[in-house]
């Protein structure tokens, strides 16, 4: 007994593929018991506390993503040791160049491990090789530590997109000085790699996160309350109602979408649009209080989208820490809703190029280059154009590549491009809308009716696995959509949509509703707040599946 007890401890020390640390594995609770408990030892001291839960991090980086971590801690230190650099550098030109170079490093480092299997094909589509990706990592790994990784296929860092826009979001404001930079290499390192979010976010800008790692611990029993809540919440989220809701119709419609009725692909549709938001959002709960247990806030990253009225104020409570960082870092930069840069032009020549490698087709070229020049000659001679395209070309541009940053496919730069196309058109209506400004309740819901199965159709490509399958679902719904038949549909599942039902209820709640029973879980006295968990765990329980799934978002 004793030994295997010291074996499953050692055991837990080792990178499992089969058994990753997530949030919805039993390990990570248990990890998160014994991080806890240690954490009592250092959290009055802020400098151990920083480097008690720096290594913890570090080790929970590794048990996701195996040798990955010295990705992570190579990123920590080469923009740790540039922003100081540049803080003290007092030729303009000499800081650019590291500004430069961080963001070469960070944005070449993510886009190999991204994009390197749509450039060796591009490549070869050009030249006529071919080529074979190969993995410079594991080939590293293999001659330097005597690993035994295959070279042949490039897997994922899982998290690398967030925490290198988090990094980046810290050396941009040191160069703009709107933050000192750190000398404390344990506090820069823990900021960047946080466990909770360092895997798909909230994304937490410097400025916000960093004083706090100055700060006496502080939970009070508010807090605390809160901080219980938005776990439970967010584990009923992702494996009560989500998970149960894809496994149990949507992966079965979309695995086939020509087996299934027209009715059944539009309710997967919607249904989908739905499990994506309780999929992330439920994650990033337990995220937010896991943190709040440590001392730390987190950013808010959702506030009921499905709520917006228009598909601009989708984005304002959609995936917000993403949102916020594309507007201060993206399209303010190139100019906002003022005037399209020099920079926006080279972007929009290079989406150009990317989506004609893509398509491995030149006639996109050639559209896209006579489009630009005909708005050009038109915009000379007309101001409204002129304005039109200034307003609007940062915009677009920051939603293509918003759909880029999913994936290197054409089904996200058309779900980027009708995102960016929506948001273009929900600003000119807005300002001719005779509905505007009437603020009746049926108004009210048209508006987010309208709003929300705009974005539920653009989802049709972000789930879809490539154009095909997106095909099929589009041909499916507008050619074999029986309504006749939907009260057997609703019968024949009818768990799932009974759930759907519920999800959509409690989201659409006032939001003062649902502070009442926030509040009334954080006053409750703790054998209730026990209870509360029991019963949560056996829901889970009840409801978990053989086949439950990875966060969506551990893909990006």
């Amino acid at each position: 007994m004793t030994n295997f007890i010291t074996e499953k401890i050692l055991h837990f020390f080792v990178y499992d593929q089969q058994n990753p640390l997530v949030l919805t594995q039993i390990d990570f609770w248990i990890f998160y018991t014994v991080v806890y408990g240690l954490f009592t030892v250092f959290y009055k001291q802020y400098n151990k506390r920083n480097l008690f839960l720096f290594l913890v991090s570090l080790f929970y980086y590794y048990k996701v993503n195996n040798l990955f971590f010295l990705l992570l801690i190579f990123s920590i230190t080469s923009d740790y040791f540039v922003a100081r650099k540049m803080d003290v550098t007092k030729e303009e030109w000499k800081r650019k160049l590291m500004l430069l170079y961080s963001v070469i490093m960070n944005l070449g480092l993510l886009s190999y491990f991204k994009y390197a299997y749509f450039f060796t094909d591009s490549y070869n589509t050009i030249f006529h090789t071919d080529n074979k990706v190969f993995n410079y990592f594991a080939h590293w790994s293999n001659s330097t530590i005597g690993t035994h990784f295959s070279v042949d296929n490039i897997i994922f860092p899982v998290g690398i997109s967030f925490y290198t826009f988090q990094i980046l979001s810290y050396t941009i404001d040191v160069y703009k000085r709107k933050i000192k930079p750190l000398n404390d290499f344990v506090a820069f390192g823990f900021y960047a790699s946080f466990f909770p979010q360092v895997l798909i976010g909230p994304i937490v800008k410097a400025r916000d996160f960093i004083p706090q790692l100055y700060k006496p611990f502080n939970l009070n029993g508010y807090q605390f309350g809160l901080a219980m809540f938005m776990i439970l919440n967010g584990l009923i989220k992702k494996l009560v109602v989500g998970d149960y809701i894809a496994v149990n119709f949507i992966d079965r419609v979309y695995a086939n979408p020509l087996l299934f009725s027209g009715v059944e692909n539009v309710l997967s549709v919607i249904a989908y649009s739905m499990y994506v938001y309780l999929d992330f959002s439920g994650y990033t709960d337990v995220a937010i209080g896991i943190a709040q247990l440590l001392g730390f806030k987190l950013t808010t990253n959702f506030n009921s989208p499905y709520k917006a009225k228009n598909v601009g104020e989708f984005w304002k409570r959609w995936h917000i820490s993403l949102s916020s960082w594309l507007q201060e870092y993206l399209y303010i930069p190139l100019g906002g809703n003022r005037k399209g840069t020099i920079a926006s032009y080279i972007i929009i020549a290079i989406l150009t190029i990317f989506l004609a490698l893509l398509l491995k087709s030149n006639v996109i070229l050639w559209i896209v280059g006579s489009a630009a020049f005909v708005l050009a000659i038109i915009s000379l001679v007309s101001p409204p154009v002129k304005n039109w395209l200034n307003t609007n070309i940062n915009l677009m541009i920051t939603m293509l590549l918003g759909g880029l940053w999913h994936g290197a496919t054409l089904n996200f730069i058309i779900w980027g491009g009708l995102n960016g196309l929506g948001l273009m058109v929900s600003k000119l209506w807005r300002k001719i809308s005779p509905y505007e400004k009437i603020k009746s309740w049926p108004v009210h819901a048209w508006k987010v009716f309208n709003t929300f199965m705009f974005i539920t159709f653009t989802r049709i490509y972000f789930r879809a696995e490539d154009m095909n399958q997106a095909k099929e679902v589009m041909d499916k719904i507008s050619s074999d959509t029986n309504w006749t038949i939907l009260p057997i549909v609703l019968d024949n599942f009818k768990e799932v949509f009974l759930l759907l039902l519920l999800a959509f209820i409690v989201h659409w709640l006032p939001t003062s509703v649902k502070w009442e029973y926030k509040k009334y879980f954080i006053k409750s006295p703790v054998w209730l707040k026990v209870t509360f968990v029991l019963l949560t765990f056996m829901m889970i329980y009840r409801t978990m599946t053989s086949e439950m799934k990875a966060f969506i978002y551990f893909q990006f």
